[in-house]
Protein backbone atom coordinates (compact mmCIF):
# COMPACT_ATOMS: atom_id res chain seq x y z
CA UNK A 1 0.00 0.00 0.00
CA UNK A 2 1.45 3.30 -0.40
CA UNK A 3 0.31 6.90 -0.99
CA UNK A 4 -1.49 6.79 -4.43
CA UNK A 5 -3.73 3.44 -3.51
CA UNK A 6 -4.82 5.49 -0.06
CA UNK A 7 -5.91 8.21 -2.38
CA UNK A 8 -7.86 6.16 -4.72
CA UNK A 9 -9.70 4.54 -1.91
CA UNK A 10 -10.09 7.72 0.45
CA UNK A 11 -13.88 7.80 -0.47
CA UNK A 12 -13.85 4.34 0.49
CA UNK A 13 -12.28 4.34 3.95
CA UNK A 14 -14.29 8.00 4.41
CA UNK A 15 -17.53 5.94 5.00
CA UNK A 16 -16.02 3.29 7.03
CA UNK A 17 -14.72 6.47 9.23
CA UNK A 18 -18.82 7.44 8.70
CA UNK A 19 -20.08 4.61 10.03
CA UNK A 20 -17.33 4.43 13.25
CA UNK A 21 -18.38 8.03 13.94
CA UNK A 22 -21.71 7.13 13.88
CA UNK A 23 -21.47 4.70 16.69
CA UNK A 24 -18.82 6.68 18.97
CA UNK A 25 -21.55 9.79 18.89
CA UNK A 26 -24.60 7.36 20.18
CA UNK A 27 -21.68 5.98 22.98
CA UNK A 28 -20.93 9.31 24.17
CA UNK A 29 -24.35 11.06 23.75
CA UNK A 30 -26.96 7.85 23.76
CA UNK A 31 -30.30 8.15 22.49
CA UNK A 32 -29.90 11.80 20.89
CA UNK A 33 -31.53 11.23 17.67
CA UNK A 34 -30.31 14.90 16.48
CA UNK A 35 -26.37 14.34 16.98
CA UNK A 36 -26.68 10.40 15.09
CA UNK A 37 -28.24 12.04 12.21
CA UNK A 38 -25.93 14.87 12.31
CA UNK A 39 -22.60 12.97 11.95
CA UNK A 40 -24.20 10.81 9.29
CA UNK A 41 -24.91 13.38 7.21
CA UNK A 42 -21.78 15.10 7.46
CA UNK A 43 -19.73 11.95 6.53
CA UNK A 44 -22.28 11.19 4.12
CA UNK A 45 -21.31 14.74 2.76
CA UNK A 46 -17.56 14.20 3.13
CA UNK A 47 -17.65 10.85 1.24
CA UNK A 48 -19.26 12.74 -1.54
CA UNK A 49 -17.04 15.55 -1.78
CA UNK A 50 -14.29 13.42 -1.64
CA UNK A 51 -15.62 10.77 -4.57
CA UNK A 52 -16.01 13.89 -6.53
CA UNK A 53 -12.56 15.08 -5.97
CA UNK A 54 -10.92 11.69 -6.39
CA UNK A 55 -13.03 10.81 -9.31
CA UNK A 56 -11.99 13.99 -11.17
CA UNK A 57 -8.76 12.62 -11.99
CA UNK A 58 -8.13 10.08 -15.18
CA UNK A 59 -9.49 6.34 -14.56
CA UNK A 60 -6.48 4.68 -12.47
CA UNK A 61 -6.55 1.64 -10.15
CA UNK A 62 -4.69 0.55 -6.60
CA UNK A 63 -3.94 -2.56 -5.08
CA UNK A 64 -2.17 -3.97 -8.01
CA UNK A 65 -5.33 -3.64 -10.22
CA UNK A 66 -7.72 -5.21 -7.83
CA UNK A 67 -9.12 -1.45 -6.91
CA UNK A 68 -10.41 0.79 -10.19
CA UNK A 69 -11.64 4.11 -10.10
CA UNK A 70 -12.95 5.55 -13.33
CA UNK A 71 -16.29 7.33 -14.22
CA UNK A 72 -18.51 4.85 -13.30
CA UNK A 73 -17.45 4.26 -10.16
CA UNK A 74 -17.75 8.14 -9.27
CA UNK A 75 -21.26 7.82 -10.86
CA UNK A 76 -22.40 4.76 -8.47
CA UNK A 77 -20.88 5.74 -5.47
CA UNK A 78 -22.65 9.00 -5.71
CA UNK A 79 -25.95 6.97 -6.70
CA UNK A 80 -25.27 4.92 -3.19
CA UNK A 81 -24.34 7.81 -1.30
CA UNK A 82 -28.06 9.50 -2.08
CA UNK A 83 -30.17 6.41 -1.38
CA UNK A 84 -28.23 5.98 1.86
CA UNK A 85 -28.63 9.73 2.86
CA UNK A 86 -32.74 10.24 2.10
CA UNK A 87 -32.93 6.78 3.78
CA UNK A 88 -31.15 8.15 7.21
CA UNK A 89 -33.58 11.15 6.72
CA UNK A 90 -36.90 9.32 6.05
CA UNK A 91 -36.29 6.86 9.16
CA UNK A 92 -37.15 9.24 12.27
CA UNK A 93 -40.57 9.23 11.84
CA UNK A 94 -40.89 5.95 11.25
CA UNK A 95 -38.51 4.08 14.09
CA UNK A 96 -38.61 7.13 16.88
CA UNK A 97 -42.29 5.99 17.72
CA UNK A 98 -41.70 2.55 17.97
CA UNK A 99 -38.25 3.01 20.08
CA UNK A 100 -36.20 1.16 17.61
CA UNK A 101 -32.45 2.57 17.99
CA UNK A 102 -31.63 5.01 14.56
CA UNK A 103 -27.82 5.47 15.25
CA UNK A 104 -27.29 1.64 15.04
CA UNK A 105 -29.70 1.80 11.82
CA UNK A 106 -27.80 4.91 10.24
CA UNK A 107 -24.35 2.45 11.15
CA UNK A 108 -25.24 -0.67 9.15
CA UNK A 109 -26.92 1.66 6.44
CA UNK A 110 -23.32 3.07 6.24
CA UNK A 111 -21.33 -0.18 6.54
CA UNK A 112 -23.90 -1.30 3.63
CA UNK A 113 -22.95 1.68 1.58
CA UNK A 114 -19.44 0.75 1.97
CA UNK A 115 -20.11 -2.68 0.45
CA UNK A 116 -21.55 -1.51 -2.59
CA UNK A 117 -18.65 1.63 -2.88
CA UNK A 118 -16.59 -1.55 -3.10
CA UNK A 119 -18.28 -3.41 -5.92
CA UNK A 120 -18.61 -0.36 -7.81
CA UNK A 121 -14.79 -0.07 -7.80
CA UNK A 122 -13.72 -3.83 -8.13
CA UNK A 123 -11.26 -5.04 -10.45
CA UNK A 124 -11.27 -8.58 -9.37
CA UNK A 125 -13.49 -11.25 -8.67
CA UNK A 126 -12.70 -11.69 -5.41
CA UNK A 127 -12.63 -7.82 -3.96
CA UNK A 128 -16.74 -8.24 -6.66
CA UNK A 129 -17.51 -10.84 -3.64
CA UNK A 130 -16.72 -9.43 -0.76
CA UNK A 131 -18.01 -6.34 -1.65
CA UNK A 132 -20.97 -8.22 -2.62
CA UNK A 133 -21.42 -9.66 0.91
CA UNK A 134 -20.12 -6.88 2.64
CA UNK A 135 -23.20 -5.18 0.90
CA UNK A 136 -26.18 -7.94 1.96
CA UNK A 137 -24.89 -9.11 5.26
CA UNK A 138 -25.99 -5.37 6.68
CA UNK A 139 -29.59 -5.94 4.55
CA UNK A 140 -30.59 -9.17 6.45
CA UNK A 141 -29.85 -7.42 9.79
CA UNK A 142 -31.88 -4.49 8.57
CA UNK A 143 -34.89 -6.51 7.64
CA UNK A 144 -35.33 -7.89 10.77
CA UNK A 145 -34.40 -4.91 13.15
CA UNK A 146 -38.28 -4.31 14.48
CA UNK A 147 -37.20 -7.62 16.27
CA UNK A 148 -40.80 -8.30 17.78
CA UNK A 149 -42.58 -7.92 15.07
CA UNK A 150 -42.84 -11.43 13.75
CA UNK A 151 -43.48 -10.72 10.24
CA UNK A 152 -39.92 -8.78 10.29
CA UNK A 153 -38.40 -11.44 12.13
CA UNK A 154 -39.96 -14.20 9.57
CA UNK A 155 -38.87 -11.80 6.52
CA UNK A 156 -35.23 -11.52 7.90
CA UNK A 157 -35.02 -15.13 8.11
CA UNK A 158 -36.27 -16.42 4.58
CA UNK A 159 -34.28 -13.51 3.00
CA UNK A 160 -30.96 -14.65 4.94
CA UNK A 161 -31.58 -18.48 4.09
CA UNK A 162 -32.26 -17.86 0.80
CA UNK A 163 -29.35 -14.77 0.24
CA UNK A 164 -27.43 -17.52 1.95
CA UNK A 165 -27.56 -20.12 -0.70
CA UNK A 166 -27.66 -17.76 -3.60
CA UNK A 167 -24.35 -16.02 -2.64
CA UNK A 168 -22.56 -19.67 -2.53
CA UNK A 169 -24.15 -20.72 -5.90
CA UNK A 170 -22.33 -17.25 -6.89
CA UNK A 171 -19.14 -18.41 -5.14
CA UNK A 172 -19.30 -22.19 -6.68
CA UNK A 173 -19.60 -19.84 -9.99
CA UNK A 174 -16.49 -17.37 -9.56
CA UNK A 175 -14.49 -20.90 -8.19
CA UNK A 176 -15.06 -22.48 -11.95
CA UNK A 177 -14.19 -18.88 -13.80
CA UNK A 178 -10.90 -18.47 -11.09
CA UNK A 179 -10.00 -22.30 -12.10
CA UNK A 180 -10.68 -22.43 -15.76
CA UNK A 181 -9.30 -19.07 -16.32
CA UNK A 182 -6.29 -19.09 -14.27
CA UNK A 183 -6.91 -15.65 -12.46
CA UNK A 184 -9.64 -13.30 -10.82
CA UNK A 185 -8.64 -10.32 -12.58
CA UNK A 186 -11.13 -9.08 -14.33
CA UNK A 187 -9.41 -7.71 -17.35
CA UNK A 188 -7.52 -10.60 -17.76
CA UNK A 189 -10.71 -13.00 -17.56
CA UNK A 190 -12.03 -10.95 -20.31
CA UNK A 191 -8.97 -11.78 -22.44
CA UNK A 192 -9.24 -15.16 -21.83
CA UNK A 193 -13.05 -15.55 -22.51
CA UNK A 194 -11.63 -13.25 -25.80
CA UNK A 195 -10.26 -16.45 -27.26
CA UNK A 196 -12.78 -18.67 -26.05
CA UNK A 197 -15.08 -16.32 -28.36
CA UNK A 198 -12.63 -16.39 -31.15
CA UNK A 199 -12.25 -20.16 -31.13
CA UNK A 200 -9.09 -20.43 -30.33
CA UNK A 201 -9.52 -21.54 -26.67
CA UNK A 202 -12.45 -23.86 -26.30
CA UNK A 203 -15.88 -23.65 -24.63
CA UNK A 204 -15.55 -25.65 -21.66
CA UNK A 205 -18.25 -26.92 -20.07
CA UNK A 206 -16.70 -26.59 -16.36
CA UNK A 207 -17.20 -22.92 -18.30
CA UNK A 208 -20.24 -23.12 -18.87
CA UNK A 209 -21.44 -24.13 -15.23
CA UNK A 210 -19.72 -21.62 -14.09
CA UNK A 211 -21.75 -19.24 -16.00
CA UNK A 212 -25.28 -20.81 -15.00
CA UNK A 213 -23.47 -20.86 -11.36
CA UNK A 214 -23.26 -17.05 -11.59
CA UNK A 215 -25.94 -15.69 -13.13
CA UNK A 216 -28.14 -17.74 -10.99
CA UNK A 217 -26.56 -16.04 -7.81
CA UNK A 218 -26.74 -12.32 -9.46
CA UNK A 219 -30.30 -13.32 -10.49
CA UNK A 220 -31.78 -13.91 -6.63
CA UNK A 221 -29.87 -10.62 -5.72
CA UNK A 222 -31.50 -8.50 -7.85
CA UNK A 223 -34.88 -10.12 -7.82
CA UNK A 224 -35.32 -11.51 -11.04
CA UNK A 225 -38.13 -14.14 -12.14
CA UNK A 226 -38.22 -16.93 -10.87
CA UNK A 227 -35.84 -16.44 -8.33
CA UNK A 228 -37.86 -13.19 -6.39
CA UNK A 229 -39.54 -15.22 -3.52
CA UNK A 230 -37.63 -13.60 -0.74
CA UNK A 231 -39.41 -10.32 -2.45
CA UNK A 232 -42.74 -9.87 -1.23
CA UNK A 233 -41.77 -11.16 2.45
CA UNK A 234 -38.91 -9.22 3.29
CA UNK A 235 -40.49 -5.99 1.91
CA UNK A 236 -43.63 -6.67 3.70
CA UNK A 237 -42.01 -7.82 6.99
CA UNK A 238 -39.65 -5.35 7.00
CA UNK A 239 -39.92 -1.62 8.78
CA UNK A 240 -40.74 0.85 5.95
CA UNK A 241 -37.51 2.74 5.66
CA UNK A 242 -35.57 -0.81 5.45
CA UNK A 243 -38.20 -1.69 2.41
CA UNK A 244 -37.62 1.30 0.53
CA UNK A 245 -33.94 0.91 1.55
CA UNK A 246 -34.06 -2.82 0.10
CA UNK A 247 -35.76 -1.38 -2.88
CA UNK A 248 -33.18 0.45 -4.49
CA UNK A 249 -30.08 -0.10 -2.52
CA UNK A 250 -29.20 -3.76 -3.10
CA UNK A 251 -30.52 -4.02 -6.51
CA UNK A 252 -28.55 -0.79 -7.87
CA UNK A 253 -25.50 -2.52 -6.24
CA UNK A 254 -26.35 -5.88 -7.77
CA UNK A 255 -26.22 -4.30 -11.12
CA UNK A 256 -23.34 -2.46 -10.22
CA UNK A 257 -22.08 -6.21 -10.35
CA UNK A 258 -23.50 -7.01 -13.26
CA UNK A 259 -21.58 -4.45 -14.96
CA UNK A 260 -18.59 -5.11 -13.52
CA UNK A 261 -19.16 -9.46 -14.52
CA UNK A 262 -21.34 -9.46 -17.40
CA UNK A 263 -20.02 -6.40 -19.23
CA UNK A 264 -16.73 -6.19 -18.11
CA UNK A 265 -15.50 -10.05 -17.28
CA UNK A 266 -17.80 -11.65 -19.64
CA UNK A 267 -18.42 -9.23 -22.09
CA UNK A 268 -16.27 -10.91 -25.06
CA UNK A 269 -19.06 -14.09 -24.66
CA UNK A 270 -22.18 -11.59 -24.69
CA UNK A 271 -23.88 -13.20 -27.40
CA UNK A 272 -23.88 -16.34 -26.00
CA UNK A 273 -26.03 -14.86 -22.75
CA UNK A 274 -28.22 -12.17 -24.51
CA UNK A 275 -30.76 -15.23 -24.58
CA UNK A 276 -30.47 -15.47 -21.08
CA UNK A 277 -31.01 -11.95 -20.17
CA UNK A 278 -33.80 -11.58 -22.43
CA UNK A 279 -35.95 -14.60 -21.40
CA UNK A 280 -34.98 -13.21 -17.91
CA UNK A 281 -36.34 -9.68 -18.57
CA UNK A 282 -39.42 -10.63 -20.14
CA UNK A 283 -40.83 -12.91 -17.50
CA UNK A 284 -39.08 -10.47 -14.99
CA UNK A 285 -41.53 -7.49 -16.11
CA UNK A 286 -44.45 -9.58 -16.83
CA UNK A 287 -44.64 -11.34 -13.61
CA UNK A 288 -43.89 -8.83 -11.52
CA UNK A 289 -46.82 -6.44 -12.76
CA UNK A 290 -49.09 -9.78 -13.07
CA UNK A 291 -49.13 -10.57 -9.23
CA UNK A 292 -48.79 -6.62 -8.33
CA UNK A 293 -52.65 -6.59 -9.78
CA UNK A 294 -53.95 -8.65 -7.21
CA UNK A 295 -52.40 -6.53 -3.92
CA UNK A 296 -54.29 -4.95 -1.33
CA UNK A 297 -51.37 -4.06 0.61
CA UNK A 298 -49.22 -1.26 -1.14
CA UNK A 299 -45.69 -2.10 0.45
CA UNK A 300 -46.72 -5.69 -1.39
CA UNK A 301 -47.31 -3.91 -4.14
CA UNK A 302 -44.41 -2.14 -4.41
CA UNK A 303 -42.00 -5.08 -3.80
CA UNK A 304 -43.98 -6.86 -7.11
CA UNK A 305 -43.31 -3.47 -8.90
CA UNK A 306 -39.94 -3.95 -7.90
CA UNK A 307 -39.41 -6.64 -9.39
CA UNK A 308 -41.08 -5.30 -12.54
CA UNK A 309 -38.80 -2.23 -12.79
CA UNK A 310 -35.46 -5.48 -12.43
CA UNK A 311 -37.03 -6.61 -16.12
CA UNK A 312 -37.13 -3.43 -17.40
CA UNK A 313 -33.31 -2.71 -16.18
CA UNK A 314 -32.32 -5.89 -18.46
CA UNK A 315 -33.93 -4.89 -21.05
CA UNK A 316 -30.97 -1.98 -20.94
CA UNK A 317 -28.46 -5.09 -20.75
CA UNK A 318 -29.80 -7.00 -23.57
CA UNK A 319 -29.87 -3.43 -25.68
CA UNK A 320 -26.12 -3.48 -24.96
CA UNK A 321 -25.40 -7.19 -25.41
CA UNK A 322 -27.51 -6.99 -28.49
CA UNK A 323 -24.61 -3.88 -30.05
CA UNK A 324 -25.75 -0.89 -28.57
CA UNK A 325 -23.93 1.00 -25.81
CA UNK A 326 -27.22 3.04 -25.20
CA UNK A 327 -28.54 0.39 -23.65
CA UNK A 328 -26.09 0.95 -20.84
CA UNK A 329 -26.60 4.86 -20.48
CA UNK A 330 -30.25 3.76 -20.18
CA UNK A 331 -29.50 1.11 -17.55
CA UNK A 332 -27.79 3.75 -15.44
CA UNK A 333 -30.54 6.86 -15.58
CA UNK A 334 -33.18 4.14 -14.92
CA UNK A 335 -31.24 2.88 -12.05
CA UNK A 336 -31.04 6.48 -11.01
CA UNK A 337 -33.97 7.62 -11.62
CA UNK A 338 -36.04 4.73 -10.12
CA UNK A 339 -34.15 5.04 -6.63
CA UNK A 340 -35.08 8.98 -5.86
CA UNK A 341 -38.82 7.76 -6.97
CA UNK A 342 -39.19 4.90 -4.98
CA UNK A 343 -37.65 6.21 -2.08
CA UNK A 344 -40.32 9.03 -1.99
CA UNK A 345 -43.09 6.71 -2.15
CA UNK A 346 -41.78 4.53 0.32
CA UNK A 347 -41.19 7.33 2.35
CA UNK A 348 -44.72 8.95 2.53
CA UNK A 349 -45.96 5.25 3.46
CA UNK A 350 -43.60 5.47 6.42
CA UNK A 351 -44.69 9.09 7.53
CA UNK A 352 -48.62 7.45 7.43
CA UNK A 353 -47.40 4.77 9.52
CA UNK A 354 -45.91 7.29 12.06
CA UNK A 355 -48.66 6.51 13.93
CA UNK A 356 -48.93 3.21 16.04
CA UNK A 357 -51.15 0.41 14.65
CA UNK A 358 -51.09 1.73 10.85
CA UNK A 359 -51.00 -0.75 8.29
CA UNK A 360 -50.07 -0.59 4.68
CA UNK A 361 -53.35 -1.85 3.55
CA UNK A 362 -54.98 0.27 0.25
CA UNK A 363 -57.75 1.44 3.08
CA UNK A 364 -55.31 3.12 4.58
CA UNK A 365 -54.95 5.49 1.35
CA UNK A 366 -58.57 6.23 1.30
CA UNK A 367 -59.60 9.54 0.85
CA UNK A 368 -56.03 10.86 2.17
CA UNK A 369 -55.94 13.99 0.66
CA UNK A 370 -58.41 15.55 3.17
CA UNK A 371 -55.74 14.33 6.30
CA UNK A 372 -52.45 15.02 4.01
CA UNK A 373 -52.86 17.08 1.23
CA UNK A 374 -49.21 17.56 0.86
CA UNK A 375 -48.44 13.93 0.99
CA UNK A 376 -50.99 13.22 -1.34
CA UNK A 377 -49.72 15.53 -4.12
CA UNK A 378 -46.04 14.19 -3.68
CA UNK A 379 -47.54 10.50 -3.55
CA UNK A 380 -49.62 10.90 -6.56
CA UNK A 381 -46.16 12.02 -8.20
CA UNK A 382 -43.84 9.33 -7.55
CA UNK A 383 -47.09 6.91 -8.35
CA UNK A 384 -47.60 8.71 -12.05
CA UNK A 385 -43.38 8.61 -12.34
CA UNK A 386 -43.08 4.55 -11.18
CA UNK A 387 -45.70 4.45 -14.03
CA UNK A 388 -44.27 6.42 -16.83
CA UNK A 389 -46.22 9.24 -17.30
CA UNK A 390 -44.38 12.52 -18.71
CA UNK A 391 -42.29 15.02 -17.46
CA UNK A 392 -41.61 12.74 -14.64
CA UNK A 393 -37.86 10.98 -14.66
CA UNK A 394 -39.55 7.31 -14.88
CA UNK A 395 -41.11 8.57 -18.43
CA UNK A 396 -37.69 9.59 -19.67
CA UNK A 397 -36.44 6.38 -18.14
CA UNK A 398 -38.45 4.35 -19.73
CA UNK A 399 -38.34 6.11 -23.06
CA UNK A 400 -34.48 5.42 -23.45
CA UNK A 401 -34.61 2.08 -22.27
CA UNK A 402 -37.19 1.55 -24.97
CA UNK A 403 -35.02 3.05 -27.48
CA UNK A 404 -32.64 1.05 -26.68
CA UNK A 405 -34.34 -1.53 -27.26
CA UNK A 406 -35.92 -0.70 -30.61
CA UNK A 407 -32.64 0.07 -32.23
CA UNK A 408 -30.95 -3.45 -31.32
CA UNK A 409 -33.32 -4.50 -33.41
CA UNK A 410 -34.23 -9.00 -33.17
CA UNK A 411 -35.70 -9.97 -30.00
CA UNK A 412 -34.86 -6.99 -27.93
CA UNK A 413 -36.88 -5.27 -30.03
CA UNK A 414 -39.61 -7.32 -29.04
CA UNK A 415 -38.41 -6.64 -25.18
CA UNK A 416 -39.42 -2.82 -26.00
CA UNK A 417 -42.68 -3.97 -26.91
CA UNK A 418 -43.16 -5.85 -23.82
CA UNK A 419 -42.05 -2.55 -21.73
CA UNK A 420 -44.86 -0.75 -23.32
CA UNK A 421 -47.39 -3.38 -22.61
CA UNK A 422 -46.13 -4.04 -18.83
CA UNK A 423 -46.06 -0.33 -18.36
CA UNK A 424 -50.02 -0.44 -19.60
CA UNK A 425 -50.68 -2.72 -16.93
CA UNK A 426 -48.84 -1.17 -14.33
CA UNK A 427 -50.75 1.97 -14.41
CA UNK A 428 -53.56 -0.16 -13.15
CA UNK A 429 -52.16 -0.84 -9.90
CA UNK A 430 -50.19 2.50 -9.61
CA UNK A 431 -53.38 4.59 -10.30
CA UNK A 432 -55.39 2.42 -7.98
CA UNK A 433 -53.64 4.06 -5.67
CA UNK A 434 -54.34 7.52 -6.74
CA UNK A 435 -58.14 6.61 -6.81
CA UNK A 436 -58.09 5.85 -3.21
CA UNK A 437 -56.63 8.70 -2.17
CA UNK A 438 -58.59 11.22 -4.06
CA UNK A 439 -61.88 9.45 -4.29
CA UNK A 440 -62.80 7.25 -1.88
CA UNK A 441 -64.16 8.42 1.89
CA UNK A 442 -61.92 7.96 4.84
CA UNK A 443 -62.09 4.68 6.88
CA UNK A 444 -60.90 6.61 9.52
CA UNK A 445 -61.51 10.35 11.12
CA UNK A 446 -58.22 10.58 12.70
CA UNK A 447 -56.47 14.11 12.15
CA UNK A 448 -53.33 14.36 10.08
CA UNK A 449 -50.00 14.08 12.02
CA UNK A 450 -47.00 16.18 12.64
CA UNK A 451 -44.18 15.17 10.14
CA UNK A 452 -40.45 16.51 10.99
CA UNK A 453 -38.06 19.03 9.24
CA UNK A 454 -35.63 15.62 8.15
CA UNK A 455 -38.62 14.11 6.40
CA UNK A 456 -39.73 17.02 4.36
CA UNK A 457 -36.29 17.73 3.24
CA UNK A 458 -35.94 13.97 2.08
CA UNK A 459 -39.61 14.49 -0.10
CA UNK A 460 -38.33 17.93 -1.42
CA UNK A 461 -34.91 16.50 -2.72
CA UNK A 462 -36.48 13.14 -4.14
CA UNK A 463 -39.34 15.06 -6.29
CA UNK A 464 -36.60 18.12 -7.28
CA UNK A 465 -34.76 15.31 -9.08
CA UNK A 466 -37.79 13.20 -9.65
CA UNK A 467 -39.35 16.24 -11.83
CA UNK A 468 -35.49 17.55 -12.91
CA UNK A 469 -34.60 14.30 -14.53
CA UNK A 470 -37.80 14.12 -16.08
CA UNK A 471 -37.61 17.84 -17.82
CA UNK A 472 -33.58 18.05 -17.84
CA UNK A 473 -32.28 14.70 -18.35
CA UNK A 474 -29.16 16.15 -19.83
CA UNK A 475 -28.37 17.46 -16.48
CA UNK A 476 -27.53 14.07 -15.54
CA UNK A 477 -27.00 12.21 -19.09
CA UNK A 478 -23.37 13.57 -19.43
CA UNK A 479 -22.07 11.80 -16.74
CA UNK A 480 -24.06 8.52 -17.27
CA UNK A 481 -22.16 8.41 -21.04
CA UNK A 482 -19.04 9.21 -19.58
CA UNK A 483 -19.52 5.76 -17.06
CA UNK A 484 -21.08 4.31 -19.92
CA UNK A 485 -18.02 5.28 -21.88
CA UNK A 486 -15.84 3.90 -19.38
CA UNK A 487 -17.58 0.71 -18.72
CA UNK A 488 -17.81 -0.74 -22.49
CA UNK A 489 -14.36 0.96 -23.50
Amino acid sequence: MNGHDLTVISPFLLAVATAIAILIADLIAPGRTVISIGVALVGLAATAAATVIVGSVEATTAFAGAYRLDALTTFLDLLFISIIALTIVFAPDYLVPRNLPLAEFATVLVFAMCGAMLISASADLLVLFLGLELMVLPGYLLAGYHKSDGYSTEGAIKYFLLGSFSSAIFLFGLAYVWGLTGTTNIAKVAGVLSGVATGTVPFSPGLAIGFAFMTTGVAFKIAAVPFHYWTPDAYQGSPTPVTGYLSVGPKIGAFALILRLFVEALGPLKADWLPVVVVLAAVTMTLGNLVALTQDNVKRMLAYSSIAHTGYMLVGLAAYAAGQRQGLEALLFYGAAYSFMNLGAFAIIAALQKRAGVTSQLATFAGLIRREPALTILMTLFLLSLTGIPPTAGFFAKALIILAAVQAGGWVAFLAVLVVLNAAAAAFYYLRVVVYMFMRDPVSDAPGLRHGRLLWSGLAAATVLTILFGIFPGLILGIIGNAAKALAG
